[in-house]
C-alpha cells in the first residue's frame, strides 16, 4: 500500500509538471491525486466494484483539492486536473476500442459502458464533493468573515 501511495504520488507530481502546475503547489497535487489513489484501491481490495470505489476515490480527492485550494489561495482546477489522472479508465476505454476494431461487439459494448460508469463516477464524486464543501463552508461560522465594528 505505501509502494502504492508513493508510486501514485509521483504519477501525479509528474503530470502536475507536464501541466505546467506552478512549483510551489507539485507535493499537493501529487498528495492530492496519492490520496484519491490509495481510496480507489482500498475500496476495490474490500470488493466494491470499480465505479464506486472510482466515485469514493474522487470525492476524497475533491475535498481534499478543495481543501488545499483554500490553503493555498489557488483555483481548484489545478489540484483537480493532475490528481484525477490515476483514476481515469483509459485502460478501460483502450480496451473497449479495441475489441470493437476485431469486431468482438459484446465485449467491446460490456468495456464502453464500464468506461463511462467510471467517468461517470468520477465527475459524481468531484461534483458531490463540491456540494458538500460549500455546504461546510457557507454553514460554518470560522468560515464566514467576521465583521468588525
Amino acid at each position: 500500500m505505501i509502494l502504492q501511495f508513493i508510486f501514485s504520488f509521483f504519477a501525479t507530481l509528474f503530470f502536475s509538471i507536464i501541466f505546467n502546475a506552478p512549483r510551489r503547489l507539485l507535493l499537493p497535487c501529487g498528495f492530492v491525486g496519492a490520496i484519491g489513489w490509495i481510496v480507489y484501491t482500498i475500496a476495490t481490495e474490500q470488493g466494491i466494484s470499480m465505479s464506486i470505489s472510482s466515485f469514493f476515490g474522487s470525492l476524497l480527492l475533491s475535498l481534499c483539492a478543495l481543501v488545499f485550494a483554500r490553503l493555498y489561495k489557488r483555483p481548484v482546477i489545478i489540484f483537480y486536473v493532475a490528481g484525477i489522472i490515476p483514476l481515469v479508465p483509459g485502460g478501460i476505454a483502450y480496451d473497449a476500442t479495441k475489441h470493437l476494431i476485431i469486431s468482438e461487439t459484446n465485449t467491446a459494448i460490456s468495456k464502453g459502458v464500464e468506461a463511462a460508469l467510471v467517468s461517470g463516477a468520477i465527475a459524481f464524486g468531484i461534483i458531490l464533493a463540491e456540494i458538500l464543501f460549500q455546504i461546510f463552508v457557507t454553514n460554518n461560522k470560522f468560515a464566514k468573515p467576521k465583521i468588525v465594528k
